[in-house]
């Protein structure tokens, strides 16, 4: 039993108790420390994972060790590499707990067997997909136009409860600007207010 998981199903909306009950009862919950991984590149995903509590990041690490943050994971985000994980072929992607984190995992043959045989389920999965589609899209929108003030803004606007959580070098490699550049436009929009 997962009683947070289960409430955030419930405040999703159609699915009945027993089929909530029947998802929940195929997860594992595991205890991340900090800086902890849970996929490493070169490793095939086999998970879905959902973050009950802290957060997780989707990254990359460059030839000189420099770390490209694709995506942030809050708590009740669910989160995995989705090219490793539906061929099966080795991840390009790193994730990482950002602080102490609980989550819970599927593994792809518990959770492809929950989407045949619950349509609801399938449907709810759908969404999400299309949710995050959009989201992306944003995200690329901003990051080939956007000056790197705009794609401050845009974060501060999109994520508010992200900037107390997260060191300013992670949020720098989320946006894909130097940590100078960050620590200018934190400085100069201190100054206007």
């Amino acid at each position: 039993m997962h009683p947070e998981f289960e409430t955030y199903l419930q405040a999703q909306g159609s699915l009945p108790p027993n089929v909530i009950q029947r998802i929940s009862d195929l997860a594992v919950q595991k205890t991340l420390r900090r800086n902890e991984s849970i996929l490493n590149t070169g490793e095939i995903c086999r998970h879905k994972i959902f973050v009950l509590s802290g957060m997780l990041r989707t990254f990359t690490t460059s030839a000189d060790g420099s770390e490209h943050i694709l995506l942030f994971s809050p708590e009740h985000n669910w989160t995995l590499d989705p090219a490793s994980y539906d061929q099966q072929v080795p991840s390009r992607v790193s994730i990482g707990t950002v602080e102490p984190s609980d989550v819970l995992c599927w593994h792809k043959s518990n959770f492809d067997a929950l989407l045949a045989e619950i349509p609801q389920f399938r449907g709810f999965t759908n969404k999400l997909i299309s949710r995050n589609i959009y989201l992306n899209r944003e995200r690329i929108l901003t990051t080939l136009s956007g000056t790197a003030e705009e794609k401050y803004d845009g974060f501060v606007r999109m994520f508010p409860n992200y900037l107390l959580r997260l060191p300013l070098r992670m949020i720098a490699s989320y946006l894909g600007i130097s940590l100078k550049t960050l620590t200018r436009i934190r400085h100069a929009q201190l100054q206007r207010h």
